[in-house]
């Protein structure tokens, strides 16, 4: 990330990139893109979900765009400061219209913050990007200023994930207008056309965007949730693009001389949770099928022997057909936060045979994993690799697979004894997966939301507070990178891969790959 002292971003060094990156202004024939998964609204600030914040970004800008590897590039705003400790100042794009032609300014930046977290019956809710911020100031039609609760360094990555909307379309608009498209009036490089939900969105390109018009007349987005349905639209000529890939497909699609793969590195962390709480644990017993006396995970050297019985590089290249770096810690290879202290442990299965010995567990015990198998690439296959890894060392263990809605809701009441998941980093740093992973789960503060485990350490509690309280871009990172230190030589959780992202691409397209799973429009353009 291009980072500079006292939470100051380079966007003015960045403004060239925009328009070196402009995509010619000559009209293309449609795109045709089919992905996996569905929106649940085309409005912007309904549901904070993947799909729909990646359909939205074709309409809606953001005032900080994030670029295929999650840095900082300015959007509507094109510089921002931090002008004291609670205080940051934006300063907007000028020349910038909405769709029908009126200016964009910063009233609609304001009305934006009011509506983002208010929107009625959001199943997910935008506010998490916003609680921070204690008072809006309209300086000028060009210059906003948000008043933060306490020191908030993170405010531009925040300010980054959601869209701008117009506030004369939408000061009276419900979801529903967004729906049926009277309020889809945005910024963005394409215009709305319709969308028919669970089968296809269109849209057209916007040719007065400020970077400059798209290359594509328009777009068709169809929306495919059988995987072998994707890849044979694209194999026979129906889409020129596909997301989620299986991994399967990988050969198939390469060795198509019609076809290509895209790739980059996902910013989502696979992992495993142990069950961390004081209790007897509910799917743990002995050789003999007895409950234990005691919950074996709390016992850190238990929780190291799981780490060294599992083959990292084997499930990359045997499970996951190579679309996949084994991983250490919670961030990618590079990324702000990631350090060279925490490579990929090694596979040790005798070290993790003495351990459960010295754990007192020198027969082992019995053990059923629970996992998804229809959220996570490959989930079910990993978990049944991750149960014959244990079984070796003595942890005999069981696999039980279940639909994600259904496997979600129990392990978030902790009903599991050890499970397999994901983390999808969306704020390019580890605040996210520090602070909802593994810090004390506070329902008070928000800390913790996504700690199922229900792992605690204090001192990364203390650092995880202190990182997210200093606006100094290289002392956070050294804050956040001795948290995850601490917390990964705990085995406050235990570190898998991160998944590669994949797409299928018609040849003769060039596709940016993107670290964030989103699938865009923006991102391809043709090879000439």
């Amino acid at each position: 990330m291009a980072l500079l002292k006292r939470g100051r971003w380079l966007a003015s060094a960045l403004l060239p990139l925009i328009a070196l990156a402009s995509p010619p202004a000559v009209a293309q024939p449609t795109l045709r893109i089919a992905v996996e998964a569905d929106i649940t609204s085309t409005d912007p600030h309904y549901h904070n979900l993947a799909p729909n914040k990646a359909v939205s970004a074709h309409f809606f800008d953001p005032l900080i765009l994030q670029d295929e590897q999650q840095r900082l590039v300015p959007g509507l705003a094109v510089s921002w400061r931090a002008i004291d400790d609670t205080t940051w100042e934006f300063k907007l794009r000028e020349g910038v219209t909405w769709h029908d032609g009126s200016p964009f300014t910063a009233e609609d930046v304001a009305f934006t913050i009011w509506r983002a977290p208010n929107v009625p019956n959001s199943p997910s809710s935008f506010g998490l990007y916003i609680r921070q911020i204690a008072e809006t100031t309209v300086v000028d039609a060009h210059t906003i200023r948000f008043r933060t609760q306490g020191v908030f360094p993170l405010m531009p990555v925040y300010l980054s994930t959601f869209g701008i909307v117009s506030r004369r379309h939408g000061e009276a608009a419900a979801t529903a207008d967004y729906n049926t498209g009277r309020a889809m009036i945005g910024t963005g490089p394409y215009r709305f056309g319709t969308w028919l939900q669970g089968d296809r969105l269109t849209m057209e390109r916007n040719p007065a965007y400020w970077t400059g018009a798209q290359p594509w007349a328009g777009v068709t987005m169809r929306f495919m949730r059988s995987p072998a349905s994707r890849v044979a639209a694209l194999l026979s000529g129906d889409v020129d693009l596909i997301d989620a890939l299986p991994t399967s497909d990988i050969g198939r699609v390469e060795r198509d001389p019609r076809t290509q793969v895209s790739r980059t590195v996902s910013n989502r962390n696979m992992y495993v949770l142990v069950d961390h709480l004081d209790r007897l644990s509910p799917f743990v017993t002995d050789r003999q099928g007895r409950p234990l006396d005691r919950n074996p995970f709390r016992d850190v050297r238990v929780r190291q022997a799981i780490s060294l019985a599992v083959n990292r590089e084997a499930i990359v290249t045997r499970v996951m057909d190579g679309a996949a770096e084994a991983t250490g810690q919670l961030m990618p290879r590079g990324w702000f936060g990631w350090t060279p202290s925490l490579p990929p442990p090694a596979y040790d299965p005798e070290g993790a045979r003495r351990l459960l010995a010295e754990a007192g567990y020198p027969a082992g015990f019995n053990l059923t994993i629970h996992c998804s198998n229809n959220r996570y690439v490959n989930d079910e296959r990993i978990c049944q690799a991750l149960g014959q890894m244990l079984t070796r060392v003595g942890i005999q263990t069981t696999v039980q697979a279940l639909p994600f809605a259904t496997w979600i809701t129990a392990a978030s009441r902790q009903d599991y004894s050890m499970i397999f998941g994901g983390w999808g980093i969306d704020t390019a740093e580890p605040s996210s997966p520090l602070g909802s992973l593994l810090a004390t789960f506070d329902r008070a503060t928000g800390q913790g939301a996504s700690n199922r485990s229900r792992y605690s350490n204090p001192e990364v509690d203390r650092l995880v507070a202190e990182g997210l309280a200093t606006l100094d871009d290289e002392a956070r990172q050294r804050v956040f990178i001795r948290a995850t230190e601490i917390a990964m030589r705990d085995v406050g959780l235990v570190p898998m891969h991160h998944q590669v992202n994949l797409w299928g691409v018609r040849r003769g397209l060039i596709h940016a790959a993107r670290a964030d799973e989103w699938t865009l429009a923006m991102s391809v353009r043709p090879a000439n």
